[in-house]
């Protein structure tokens, strides 16, 4: 058992929660976990969010779609990938996010007794 979370792990889960609400595509993804941790002086590495999506691609949990960016394909010719769950998906997405949570609640409680104890 790890001391902590993986930073991996803690990425997969909010990948997972992102894409159950249908929240845009890699680079959107990785900019909204930017804002949401940055007060907390965390920035998540980009070659960690792609890894973290290929594995769950990999695992079966997401499909990938691609399509042009903007409405008008004869002016807009970037391509964007979207995730999608997979049939399957949401119940290994589930699962995984229940796993997810008994080792944040074990680190929640170290990190709780180590601050009560030496703060």
């Amino acid at each position: 058992m790890a001391f902590m979370i993986s930073q991996r792990a803690f990425i997969k889960l909010y990948l997972i929660t992102m894409v159950e609400q249908h929240r845009g595509y890699g680079y959107e993804m990785l900019e909204a976990m930017k804002d949401e941790f940055k007060g907390f002086g965390y920035v998540p590495p980009q070659s960690e969010v792609y890894r973290a999506l290929h594995e769950l691609v990999q695992e079966g949990v997401f499909y990938r779609t691609k399509r042009l960016k903007g409405s008008d394909p004869r002016v807009d010719f970037q391509e964007i990938v979207l995730y999608h769950f997979t049939d399957g998906g949401e119940e290994k997405a589930s699962l995984y996010k229940k796993q997810v949570k008994v080792d944040l609640d074990r680190c929640l409680g170290m990190l709780n007794k180590a601050e009560r104890d030496n703060f």
